[in-house]
């Protein structure tokens, strides 16, 4: 693809739900308002795998994957998915995501290769700004 094909190309965010959770009205929200701001969106929906979310991301050819977790297991699910992405051969997806997560996992998070952490309160206009700052086209 050529750089400016690439730079033209609206980036591609996979919003996914890993694990057992069911609460998915946070993720709609976030993956609505990423669509309503010119991201295209795909949401896979709940009760994914770390193997399914990395499948998709590559089918899908998407730039970043925010993951949504609510369950209280983001210390293993967030690196589950970074390594299944890794298996896949793809190391330069930006991966994001939010949820019930305590102040004290996300220093662990970050050194996991999680870019970004949005917290219970967190606005959409936050989020929406950071995505267009971290997340650009990939080659």
């Amino acid at each position: 693809m050529s750089q400016e094909a690439q730079s033209s190309r609206k980036v591609r965010i996979l919003v996914a739900k890993p694990g057992l959770d069911g609460h998915d009205r946070g993720a709609k929200v976030v993956a609505r308002a990423l669509r309503d701001a010119g991201f295209e969106v795909i949401y896979t929906g709940l009760h994914q795998t770390p193997e399914m979310i990395a499948n998709a991301v590559v089918q899908e050819d998407v730039d970043g994957v925010g993951l949504s977790i609510m369950s209280g297991a983001h210390n293993t699910l967030f690196p589950a998915v970074i390594d299944a992405l890794k298996a896949k051969g793809v190391s330069d997806v930006v991966i994001f995501g939010g949820g019930i997560i305590p102040e004290g996992d996300l220093e662990r998070l970050r050194d996991a290769g999680v870019k970004g952490v949005f917290t219970p309160g967190t606005t959409l206009e936050s989020i929406i700004g950071w995505v267009k700052e971290n997340v650009r086209p990939r080659a």
